[in-house]
């Protein structure tokens, strides 16, 4: 019997001849699926390889082609561009051609013209001489007929047509005048004598000052304070003046701002009726004076448009009409003129059938510029203007403000009847005072113009400056030319005078022929 371990030996051989058989075989086949499997790649792989080298060959086939075509579009491109450039050369070439052909052309006739036209001028210089030789002939046989040289006949000739001229000139412009005057002064006079008639206004006149009544001559003491501490506080405090003189029961409070001495006005009043008079309470007053000053200004301005019957003014200009109340030009109110003007401003326009409202407002507003004029730089008329500007005003109220002294040309009627109605509310009797130096100084300078012109013997300006009449010699200066001389006088008087109203020029040539009977 076989022990068991020899079994077991035999069992394990076994199963080791079995394992390298099956490695064997399993090897074998291996190398035999991997030999397929490179066989197989291999083919694939030179199919691949013959197909890229086809495609290639097709590739390179056609980028040839398209290389020869691209080529041949090119060549055909430069080809025609070459063309299309020799065809423009030579169009340039026959512009050119032409162009010099025209020269040519243009060069020989302007060596024609030159030519021909230094034939006529020196037929023109012989032409010349000939006249001239004719004409001193003619001048020397003139000479000799005449008795006179050629200066005197010249002289002699110039003189008639100058008085022939001065004589023509100065039956036109009287011609001209009377038939202007004729037309206009019957329609200009019946405008303004109406507007007169229904425009009342009062005469004023002018101050610096203002007289506070006093009830005793003790209060003069009590105004002026221990050491003049009070009446140095109500000038500091006012700006005004106070004159405490030997008047009887009055102090006068002496300034050119009126708006300034009407608050001392009024508050030297509440405090002498208040009795307590001292520094602090001086100055209680004066605040007090000022709100009721303001108050009275704006109250001022609001009856002046009501009683024109203007709406829609911008409550600054309000203001500023009502401080005009205490603004006065040659002694005439600015405010109460400036309501007259806008009177007289919407009777001129009703009369010539204009806009009466506009009219009104342009001449309510004409001298606002006046209430600002102590405050600002420039005349009333610019800062009126200004002012017209900035608070929005018709274009119309703002040229008729601009033109009422004539510094800017009107550009409408209402403009003008705004310059009229300034002139008839100024100019009227009573209207403004002058001082007397300023009056004779005006009559002086009238005198003096009419003096200085040739011919005028004699020079009288009467009615107050409002007519000058001139005597002149009758042996220097004829009718004619009185006609012209009366005009250069008013307009020499015009440029250098200022007044009011207008002048009358009366040039007066007296003749006088006496005989005697024997």
């Amino acid at each position: 019997m076989i022990p068991t371990w020899v079994w077991l030996i035999i069992l394990v051989v076994a199963i080791l001849l079995a394992l390298v058989i099956s490695s064997i075989i399993t090897t074998q086949y291996q190398k035999k699926s991997a030999a397929t499997t490179v066989g197989n790649a291999e083919e694939k792989a030179r199919g691949i390889i013959d197909e890229a080298l086809k495609t290639a060959e097709a590739k390179k086939r056609e980028s040839l082609l398209e290389v020869k075509e691209e080529s041949i579009r090119v060549k055909n491109d430069l080809d025609r561009e070459i063309k299309e450039r020799r065809a423009e050369a030579q169009r340039y070439e026959r512009r050119v051609q032409q162009k010099e052909e025209n020269i040519d052309k243009k060069a020989d006739a302007i060596e024609k013209r030159e030519a021909g036209l230094a034939a006529k001028e020196d037929a023109l210089n012989k032409m010349k001489e000939e006249v001239s030789k004719l004409n001193e002939q003619r001048v020397q046989e003139l000479e000799r007929i005449s008795g006179l040289t050629s200066e005197q006949a010249k002289d002699y000739l110039l003189k008639i047509v100058e008085e022939e001229v001065k004589h023509e000139t100065a039956v036109m412009i009287k011609e001209m005048e009377t038939r202007a005057k004729e037309e206009a002064d019957k329609k200009a006079k019946e405008y303004v004598v109406n507007a007169i008639q229904r425009c009342a206004a009062d005469h004023v006149s002018e101050t610096t000052i203002s007289v506070v009544q006093l009830p005793s001559d003790e209060m003069k003491g009590r105004i002026i304070g221990r050491e003049g501490r009070n009446i140095r506080t109500l000038e500091t405090m006012t700006g005004v003046d106070l004159i405490i003189d030997d008047t009887p029961e009055a102090v006068i409070l002496s300034g050119f701002d009126p708006i300034r001495r009407e608050v001392a006005r009024i508050a030297l009043e509440k405090l002498i009726v208040d009795g307590r008079i001292h520094p602090a309470r001086i100055e209680e007053m004066v605040e007090k004076a000022q709100k009721e000053v303001e108050t009275m200004i704006k109250e001022e301005g609001e009856a002046a448009i009501l009683e024109v019957g203007v709406h829609g003014i911008h409550p600054e200009l309000v203001r500023l009409l009502g401080k005009m109340k205490f603004r006065t030009s040659y002694g005439q109110n600015a405010l109460k003129h400036s309501i007259e003007v806008a009177h007289l401003s919407g009777l001129l326009a009703s009369e010539m059938g204009l806009d009466v409202r506009v009219a009104k407002r342009a001449g309510l507003l004409h001298d606002i510029g006046k209430s600002v004029d102590h405050e600002m730089e420039g005349s009333h008329v610019q800062l009126g203007a200004e002012l017209c500007r900035k608070y929005k005003e018709n274009p119309i109220v703002i040229n008729a403000v601009e033109s009422h002294h004539g510094d800017v040309e009107a550009t409408s009627l209402i403009a003008c009847i705004v310059q009229a109605a300034d002139t008839i509310s100024a100019a009227r009797p009573g209207a403004r005072r002058e001082t007397l130096e300023t009056y004779t100084s005006r009559l002086k300078q009238l005198e003096d113009i009419t003096n200085n012109f040739k011919g005028v013997d004699k020079s009288f300006a009467i009615q107050a400056g409002r007519e000058v009449r001139v005597m002149v010699v009758p042996e220097q200066v004829s009718d004619a030319d009185m006609i012209v001389m009366a005009r250069d006088i008013s307009k020499q008087i015009e440029s250098e005078l200022e007044y009011p109203g207008q002048i009358k020029v009366n040039v007066i040539r007296e003749s006088r022929v006496i005989d005697y009977a024997k």
